[in-house]
Formats: C-alpha cells, sequence, structure tokens
C-alpha cells in the first residue's frame, strides 16, 4: 500500500549537498517471507518516479539500498580531515563561551556584592540547565522533521540566545541602574544593587541553559554526519577546536582589554562578552553552512509528544533501554564529574587566592578598594593558570589521538575481480561490489604520513584505559593541593590537569558516539551485529530510542546531574571554611578540590567495567537476504 500523502515525504528527494544528493537512505529493514516485505513506506524503492526513470526492481540493488550504488554508502565513507574540522568548528565558538563564563563569571558575581556560599548555589545553574535542556532539546531534535535538518535549527538558535544573554549579563549594572533610575531609585543605593545581583543571577541561568541548547545540537551533529569509524577521530577534532577556544579565552582574559578595545566596553567581562559572541557567530556560521545533514523527512514519522509528561515517560523508556555500554560510561561520568565541576568553577578562585594571600599577611586592613584592585590582579593570575591549562589541553588533544590506537579501522577491500563480493575488514564494510585488482599501497604525502604515525601507537593503550588513568592522574594531582603554596606551583599544577581533562572531553564521547553510530548502522541495515554486540538483539525495532539526541541528553544528564551534588557539597565547605573577604588563610576552595580527587579514584576503578571493542570483522555489512538474492 502507498502511503498517505500526510505521511510521505515529498515527491522527490529535497535538495542535499554530496554524493547522497539524489538517494536517501532506507530506514531500516524488517526480516519477512516477501521480497517486499524488507522495504518500509519511506524507502526510495517505494517513492514516485517519474515516468523516465528506470523500475528499482531491474536494476541490481545494493546492499545500502541506493539504486545506483557505486561504492561506499554516502553518509559511511571516510569524511576528509578538513571536513571533520568545519564539522567540529561550532566547538571553538562554544568553548569560548564557557571560558568566559567559567574564568570571570565568578568574580564578575562577587564583585556585584555576591558572597561565596551564594555563589556556589548560583551555579546550580549549570547542572540544572544540563539535566533538563540538554534531553529535552536531544529528543526534539531527533523529532524534528524539516529540511535544513534535525540539528542544525537547534545549533543557530542556542548560538542566538547564547550571544544575546552574554551581552545582557555583561551590561546588567548599567541595564538594572538605568532602569530603576526612571523611577527615581539611587544608583548606589542597596535596593539597586540586590536588585543587580538578582538580575546578574536570573541571566546566569539564561546563559547556561541557551549554552546547553547548542552543545546538545553540536555533539548530535556531530554524531549524525561523521561515519562510525570516524567517530574517535570527530571527537578527538571537537575537543581540538575546544581547546583552541580555551586558549583565545584565557589569553585575551590576560590581556587588560579595555585599554585596547575602549568601544566594546569599560570593563574587562564586557569585552570578553563582545569578543565570545563574535566568534559564536562566526564559527557556527561556517560550520552548519560548510556541513550538510542527511534531510530528515526521509527518516518517517517521528512518534507524537503531547506535552511534558509524554517527554518524561520518553525519557525513562530511553533510560531503561539504554545500552549496556553506554550505561557504564554513564556511571562513570557521574562519578568524574562530581571532581570535575568544582575545579571548573573554582580553579581561577584557588590560584587568586593563593596569589592574594601573602599581600593579605602584609597588610590585614586594606580598604575595600584595595581589595578590588588586587582582586582583578589575581583573576589575571587565575586566568593565565587556566591559559597554560587549556595550552596542555590541546597539545594532549592533538598528541593522545595518535599514540591511541582507534577502535575501528578505515574502511578497506581484498583484492576482488569485477562482480565479485569482496570481503569487508572494517567497521563500515567497503564496496559489495568492487573492483580492486591490486591492494592500495600508500602513494601521497597523507598516506605515507599516516603510516608514520600509526607507529607511534601503542597497542596496549586502548581508549578506555587511558580514560582509567586520566582519573587516577587527576585524584594524585588533586592531592598534591597539600603541598602548592606559590602561584608558580599551583600553575604548574593546573596545567599537569590539562592532560586528564583532554581525555575526559574525548574518551567518554568517542564511546558513546561510536556506538550510537554503529547501532544506527544496524537499525538501517548497513551492518550486522556480531557477538560482541551480545545486547543488541532487537536493535531494528527501538526507533527513537536509540537515537543521538535522547542518548546523548541522558548522557549529559549523567554528567550534570552530580554536578548539583558537588554544588551542595561546595557550598557546605565554604560556608564551614571560609573566611571574611580581604582576610589571610582562606583554604575553602582548596578543600573543596581534594573532595574532587577523592571521587575521581571511584571513577576509575568503574571505568574497569567499560567495555573493549574489538574490530574483528565486525564490519560485515548487513544485507538482508531478499535483496541478496535479487542482487546475484
Amino acid at each position: 500500500m502507498a502511503p498517505s500523502s500526510a505521511d510521505s515525504p515529498p515527491l522527490h528527494p529535497p535538495n542535499m549537498d554530496g554524493p547522497a544528493a539524489s538517494h536517501p537512505k532506507v530506514v531500516s529493514f524488517r526480516r519477512a517471507s516477501s521480497p517486499m516485505s524488507i522495504i518500509n513506506e519511506q524507502s526510495p524503492l517505494m517513492r514516485p518516479r517519474a515516468s523516465t526513470e528506470v523500475d528499482p526492481l531491474l536494476k541490481i540493488v545494493s546492499p545500502l539500498g541506493s539504486d545506483d550504488w557505486e561504492g561506499l554508502e554516502p553518509d559511511e565513507a571516510t569524511k576528509s580531515t578538513w571536513f571533520l574540522f568545519l564539522l567540529t568548528l561550532g566547538g571553538l565558538g562554544l568553548q569560548i563561551g564557557w571560558s568566559v563564563e567559567t574564568s570571570n563569571g565568578s568574580p564578575y558575581l562577587l564583585s556585584l556584592g555576591l558572597s561565596k556560599s551564594l555563589l556556589a548555589l548560583v551555579w546550580i545553574a549549570g547542572p540544572l540547565s544540563g539535566v533538563l535542556v540538554q534531553p529535552y532539546v536531544g529528543l526534539k531534535s531527533d523529532n524534528c522533521r524539516i529540511r535544513w535538518g534535525k540539528r542544525r535549527p537547534f545549533i543557530v538558535g542556542g548560538a542566538a540566545a547564547t550571544v544575546l544573554s552574554l551581552m545582557i549579563l555583561a551590561w546588567a549594572k548599567e541595564i538594572v541602574s538605568g532602569f530603576l533610575a526612571i523611577f527615581g531609585a539611587d544608583r548606589d543605593s542597596q535596593g539597586v544593587k540586590t536588585t543587580t545581583i538578582l538580575f546578574a543571577v536570573l541571566f546566569v541561568y539564561v546563559l547556561d541553559f541557551a549554552i546547553n541548547v547548542i552543545q546538545a545540537g553540536i555533539r548530535a551533529y556531530i554524531v549524525d554526519v561523521a561515519p562510525t569509524h570516524q567517530q574517535e577521530s570527530a571527537n578527538a577534532w571537537m575537543i581540538r577546536a575546544s581547546g583552541i577556544g580555551n586558549i583565545m579565552g584565557y589569553l585575551a582574559g590576560m590581556v587588560k582589554l579595555p585599554d585596547y578595545l575602549p568601544w566594546l566596553g569599560d570593563s574587562q567581562f564586557k569585552v570578553l562578552c563582545a569578543i565570545a559572541s563574535f566568534i559564536m557567530i562566526l564559527t557556527v556560521g561556517v560550520s552548519c553552512t560548510a556541513c550538510q545533514e542527511r534531510d530528515p523527512r526521509w527518516d518517517g514519522t517521528p512518534e507524537a509528544q503531547d506535552g511534558l509528561m509524554d517527554f518524561f515517560r520518553s525519557l525513562i523508556r530511553s533510560v531503561r533501554k539504554l545500552p549496556l555500554q553506554i550505561r557504564r560510561v554513564c556511571e562513570v561520568q557521574f562519578f568524574a564529574w562530581i571532581g570535575w565541576f568544582p575545579f571548573l568553577f573554582y580553579i581561577s578562585t584557588y590560584v587568586g587566592e593563593i596569589y592574594v594571600d601573602s599581600f593579605f599577611v602584609a597588610n590585614p586592613h586594606m580598604s575595600p578598594e584595595e581589595i578590588d584592585t588586587l582582586w582583578e590582579d589575581a583573576t589575571r593570575m587565575g586566568t593565565r593558570a587556566l591559559l597554560v591549562f587549556a595550552v596542555t589541553t590541546f597539545a594532549a588533544s592533538v598528541f593522545l589521538p595518535f599514540i591511541i590506537p582507534p577502535t575501528y579501522s578505515a574502511p578497506r577491500a581484498d583484492p576482488a575481480t569485477p562482480m565479485t563480493p569482496t570481503t569487508p575488514h572494517s567497521m563500515t564494510g567497503s564496496g559489495y561490489f568492487s573492483y580492486n585488482p591490486t591492494p592500495r599501497m600508500p602513494q601521497t604525502l597523507s598516506d605515507r604520513l599516516s603510516t608514520y604515525l600509526a607507529m607511534l601507537q601503542i597497542r596496549s593503550l586502548t581508549l578506555r584505559r587511558a580514560w582509567m588513568i586520566s582519573h587516577i592522574m587527576f585524584a594524585v594531582l588533586m592531592a598534591l593541593t597539600f603541598f602548592v603554596h606559590s602561584t608558580l606551583s599551583a600553575t604548574v599544577l593546573v596545567a599537569l590537569i590539562g592532560l586528564p581533562w583532554a581525555l575526559t572531553n574525548w574518551a567518554p564521547f568517542a564511546l558513546i558516539s561510536s556506538e550510537i553510530s554503529k547501532r544506527d548502522a544496524m537499525r538501517r541495515g548497513f551492518l550486522r551485529p556480531t557477538p560482541n554486540d551480545h545486547d543488541v538483539t532487537d536493535v531494528e525495532e527501538q526507533g527513537g530510542e536509540d537515537q543521538a539526541g535522547v542518548i546523548l541528553g541522558i548522557h549529559n544528564v549523567a554528567i550534570a546531574a552530580p554536578q548539583v551534588i558537588a554544588t551542595l557539597v561546595s557550598s557546605a565547605i565554604f560556608k564551614m571554611l571560609q573566611k571574611p573577604r580581604g582576610t589571610p588563610g582562606d583554604n575553602s576552595v582548596a578543600w573543596v578540590l581534594r573532595f574532587g580527587g577523592c571521587c575521581a579514584v571511584v571513577s576509575a576503578w568503574l571505568t574497569l567495567r567499560v567495555g573493549e571493542e574489538k574490530d574483528d570483522g565486525i564490519g560485515e555489512v548487513a544485507v538482508p537476504r531478499e535483496r541478496r538474492r535479487r542482487a546475484s
């Protein structure tokens, strides 16, 4: 039966860029006795066609669902390095926004008069938005069916909201005092100051919600566009882009920007927000324009979501059906991020406290103005340490992918004669019918360089093992805070933490992205489950629960929810140990960091339970029996 006009895709495939322009993917295959029953209603073989089009059943049907298939399915073909760079470029602008908030947000709110204990509660905005926003955005983007793609509308919308929030937050004092002055309020009154603090806190929440929208979109965008065997490479490029963003953000924070760019604002925070906004618009615009998603209108009609309760029911169902590998990664992330959250938000304050301590000892009776001036210098010291940290993270993100062997090999084919099936060796397989009389030898400079770099790989150092080592290293470095008493030693400590941070940003996302991409390829008939995939039994029937948006949203809950715990514990530690501003000997932040190191030990133990994927013939292309018979 032909699909109804209300549910069917356009009469002809929508205009798409790249080799898949005229051949959308088959959504799924179902085993049945009838040859036609394996083709669902969204299949290209069932779409209306022009009279000049040859009957698909008279052609040789390829194993990957495209009538004119001449090699790898386009979405699974190896992408160039330049493509992966452009795909992840939006992460650069996103990270600059994060770096401005994390390195300068706390000093900015403290300068408005907020206390440390209340500051810890303010930063609950990040985990709260991660728990609520990312799963919701992930599910909504999975169900998005507009021609611009599933993820790009959310990326663009999140970027616009982030830019607006940054600018309003930076000018909060002027906006509030100017507005209240209309009604005769004194700009220097306590009421205006309190209102300014509340307004700034409100837009910290808005900013975190907006950043989580764009982050959810970018992560799912990478999973959808990059092929399975390049998910680790794509995520490595993501942390490189983020590393460049961190370096740019922290480098800008070290310079007295109002002296050079006074037309952007009269304070450091204002100029930083303006620069971050411009770079975010540029990078997100280039990434979304250069890399095209497949048209989601060929993916079938999604399950209807009628309200908030339907969303929570769908989310609970997805959590229950979470694949075992992804579930274990989420367990590790839960404890790891209890430790990472205090570091990210308080490390600049920690370095600053070490810097100002000697000055407070020498002069314990400074005026508030002198304290503010001293803390401006201390904030720059903290930003300098974070700059070194960002450089270390970037260097690690460049070097580590060369020494850690990839989980999946790139597609290649054995020598074959024309029209003779080849033997796939990779995750995505190779051309099922191909002509390759001689093995391809490295001829180009890129091929030779890849061969030489492969010699650097440590075969026993898998991605999972490197991730476990990073947790242990982070715990040891947090324990070393007992012996840090100078700004230089604190900077060295922060720099060394860049190595485990690089793995934290790469390993879990690469493991989850590869698993999602592999299962998606199985569901759409491009791969056959192997003995390694013992939990993949009904992958064809899982549908929406296995899509990138909702799974990455659940993973982000495992990152964000423990941050609430870290925030509450940090607030309690600050309440017990913090001293009045301007008093020497305040080591409350150091104890918060040590608490995080203890949690890293637990996450290292849990990492041992994460499975090791083996690339042993798992790339066999899954070709339904009926299609193979017709092809022969």
